[in-house]
């Protein structure tokens, strides 16, 4: 190793959990992944500044890609929250799982899912401080309130539909811009509703009765599922991702089981980290 590193490698990350799934019948939105970030000038979860700077001396890290939370199969239950993804030190919670139209009450999460409503108000699920937003509340019968996303809080249930999901953030961690953390939109159980729109940067649509079907989070985003109707499904959420930067005098080794790309950038090796065993590590040297 290098001697100048003898203090540790300096990286820069982007970890997002995997999203909530949205819920079931007049149902809210599932919350995005939680989303932490430490390039400078960017924003992390939230709208939160870059965190801190990092250091790593050589040795082993683990590595943690969350799986995107499962689907509200009933309206007594929330969509599932997604799974916590984590490198090193560095942990973001999973997104909230988005209200049943019977609970209403979204689940908390790194972004909060939505509430659900099949007759009375719900209310959207907090998300985890600079790491993500609230779920929408639903204000407007059988409508749901959408996901929040990593940016912005989910949408109140509006007078014909269901809410928008909120939107994700922008990196530019890999050398260019890519929105993530998008938060699911919420469904509506009035057939000739417009199907709500899930957040910028993979969060799921809404459902529709007798009309359009929810739509997943998309992988490796933290995208939130979206919410279903009184007769339609709703959707799962997206899995997360790890994004690292290593300067390229680094040794980098992965554990068996981890699906990795990387690529040069300037000075430094960009590492996308899209899918881990348990017990998954990463070792620098």
């Amino acid at each position: 190793m290098n001697a100048f590193f003898n203090l540790g490698f300096p990286v820069s990350y982007l970890v997002i959990a995997g999203g909530g799934g949205g819920g079931y019948d007049s149902a809210g939105g599932g919350g995005a992944g939680g989303y932490r970030l430490n390039v400078s000038g960017e924003s992390s979860g939230a709208n939160s500044s870059a965190e801190a700077k990092l250091k790593l001396p050589a040795g082993a890290y683990s590595l943690i890609v969350g799986a995107g939370g499962a689907r509200g199969l009933t309206a007594l239950v929330n969509g599932s929250n997604g799974s916590v993804s984590a490198f090193a030190s560095i942990e973001s919670i999973g997104g909230g799982g988005g209200a049943g139209g019977t609970f209403r009450v979204g689940s908390s999460g790194g972004s909060g899912g939505g509430g659900g409503n099949s007759g009375a108000g719900g209310t959207g699920g907090p998300g985890t401080t600079n790491q993500g937003s609230a779920g929408g509340n639903s204000t407007h019968s059988a409508r749901g309130g959408g996901g929040g996303g990593a940016g912005a809080v989910g949408e109140v249930a509006q007078v014909n539909s269901g809410g928008d999901g909120g939107n994700g953030l922008a990196s530019s961690i890999t050398g260019s811009s890519v929105t993530r953390g998008g938060g699911g939109a919420a469904g509506s159980s009035f057939a000739g509703d417009p199907a709500a729109t899930g957040g910028t940067g993979g969060g799921g649509n809404g459902a529709v009765r007798n009309g359009a079907t929810a739509t997943a989070g998309t992988v490796n985003t933290g995208g939130g599922g979206g919410g279903g109707s009184n007769n339609t499904n709703s959707a799962d959420g997206g899995s997360g991702v790890i994004i690292f930067t290593l300067p390229t005098q680094a040794i980098v080794t992965f554990s068996a089981g981890v699906t990795q790309t990387s690529a040069a950038a300037g000075v430094y090796t960009v590492y996308s980290v899209t899918e881990t065993d348990p017990g998954s590590t990463v070792t620098i040297g």
